[in-house]
């Protein structure tokens, strides 16, 4: 089983990709952090994560380690993530590593799950499950200002909401692989749902595909 999430932030993708590995016993891969230990690298060499020599160089040199890195989680490791992603040879070298996970889950485990942004489309496009999460804006602004404080970092929701809308801009514009649901993934909008009911909404989807 190979279940592709994707998704822009703070949609529910991690919560959900969570829940669903443990239910049917997945390995899992975030596959934003292998974007943000890309762009956090770049950013403690003092580089522009823009630069794409820095970038590529950073990617081709990821190991697992990296992705156990608290500082990914931060507002700065996100915002250089969307960066770094938008380079062709950083999604190129980072795409032998996302399949091979997929193809050849860890841990003895017999399926994966994967989220990020292009996992459905680019990663895994033959996968037999696909689900695209999203949420208004103002919404996924909201939930990261939350979560932020919830952490001890100062988070105005209106600075929060432009660098997201920033985000989501780039993610979407890019060349390559930019984000957008497959032509057969479940499209679902979770706006106005908590986790349970995502989780049940999705669980349900994935139940049938299987049937």
């Amino acid at each position: 089983m190979i279940i592709a999430i994707d998704g822009p932030a703070a949609a529910g993708k991690g919560e959900l990709t969570r829940r669903l590995a443990a239910h049917f016993d997945l390995a899992r891969l975030d596959t934003g952090l292998l974007y943000r230990a890309v762009g956090w690298r770049v950013l403690a060499e003092g580089r522009d994560p823009a630069d794409v020599a820095a970038a590529v160089a950073a990617a081709k040199t990821l190991i697992p380690a990296h992705l156990d890195e608290p500082e990914l989680r931060t507002e700065a490791a996100g915002s250089a993530a969307s960066k770094v992603a938008a380079i062709p040879a950083v999604r190129a070298a980072l795409l032998d590593f996302q399949r091979d996970f997929a193809a050849r889950p860890p841990l003895g485990k017999t399926g994966a799950i994967l989220d990020g942004r292009d996992i459905g489309t680019v990663i895994c496009p033959d996968a037999p499950v696909k689900l695209f999460l999203t949420a208004r804006p103002e919404i996924r602004a909201e939930r990261r200002a939350k979560e932020l404080q919830a952490k001890g970092t100062e988070a105005i929701g209106s600075a929060v909401l432009r660098d997201m809308m920033e985000r989501d801009a780039r993610d979407r514009e890019r060349s390559v692989a930019p984000l957008e649901p497959a032509q057969d993934a479940f499209v679902l909008d979770t706006s106005d749902m908590d986790a349970d009911a995502v989780f049940a909404a999705a669980l349900d989807y994935i139940s049938r595909k299987f049937v």
